[in-house]
């Protein structure tokens, strides 16, 4: 059974992002509603670093605490649900969801995050987000000095061994087949005695997400602490482009410095928007997502 309400303004997406914006959003009484799968990006990070006053506290800690903060508000509420599809209307739009709600709203904000895509190698899962990772500014302290692969290549690869480099020199670029680095960076690598291995890794060897050691496609093995790696990923959900919102070549929902989106009424933040995937950043753009957007309303009511 179907039911309506009305409401100022839907977020898809209850973590760090949404719940950031709905802050805003409630603190100016606007009303609200989180419609939240429970599926948030960094789920299989087991410590959040590099987010001031949180550092090295347990993602879904800090994702507790804030619902806490934001569900205070009295215009503020949160339905735990899956938002399926959002559609115009006269009035603004209206979202429905897998349980067969539906929800009419003035304004959208899609903070709905990405899904990131898992290579099929044997231990990749249980070692994602915890020693095979993906951002030196998110967890590349815990690995200071250790053992360290980069499993990508080209100008991926060495931007990422630049950073890398000065947490670690015991470093080493696994480029999944032949490598495709220019002259200069090959020979700035050689500089560096940085070995570039030109294998395939089949299965991570891991105690508990730890990884130990790497088994090659040509069975030869390595040992390593740490890896680094790069994923393809896709949007959690198709919303963005049902709304006829654009998307970057590289996958993210195309906004502008206030948050908006290429269509009307409908703003996005987080992880989905940009490459610069932390807590931290997922925070600020929702607060500003949550401010541009009460000033819209404001400016269409006053």
């Amino acid at each position: 059974m179907n039911t309506e309400n009305h409401t100022d303004v839907i977020i898809i997406g209850g973590s760090y992002s949404g719940l950031s914006a709905a802050m805003t959003l409630g603190r100016s009484l606007r009303n609200v509603l989180i419609i939240d799968a429970k599926q948030p990006c960094n789920r299989d990070t087991p410590h959040s670093q590099n987010f001031i006053t949180h550092d090295g506290e347990q993602p879904h800690i800090i994702a507790h605490k804030a619902r806490a903060q934001v569900l205070k508000y009295d215009t503020v509420r949160l339905v735990n649900d899956f938002a399926t599809q959002a559609i115009k209307t006269n009035t603004g739009f209206k979202v429905s969801t897998q349980s067969g709600l539906y929800y009419n709203t003035k304004k959208i904000i899609i903070a709905t995050g990405i899904k990131d895509i898992l290579p099929d190698i044997k231990g990749f899962k249980e070692t994602w987000a915890k020693s095979v990772i993906h951002c030196p500014y998110c967890h590349g302290y815990e690995f200071i000095n250790k053992k360290t692969a980069i499993y990508s290549n080209g100008d991926k690869a060495f931007h990422i061994n630049q950073l890398v480099h000065n947490l670690s020199k015991e470093l080493s670029i696994i480029t999944k087949g032949p490598a495709h680095f220019s002259e200069a960076q090959t020979a700035k690598l050689k500089e560096n005695n940085i070995p570039v291995i030109e294998k395939e890794i089949t299965e991570i060897i891991h105690d508990n997400g730890e990884v130990k050691q790497v088994i090659y496609n040509d069975g030869s093995t390595a040992q390593f602490d740490a890896i680094y790696v790069q994923l393809p990923f896709e949007q959690h959900t198709n919303i963005p482009q049902d709304l006829g919102c654009d998307i970057t070549e590289n996958g993210y929902i195309k906004v502008d410095d206030l948050q908006k989106t290429t269509t009307p009424g409908v703003y996005a933040c987080g992880d989905n928007v940009n490459k610069f995937r932390s807590v931290a950043n997922a925070v600020y753009t929702g607060n500003i997502a949550g401010a541009a957007l009460n000033m819209e309303l404001a400016q269409e009511t006053f």
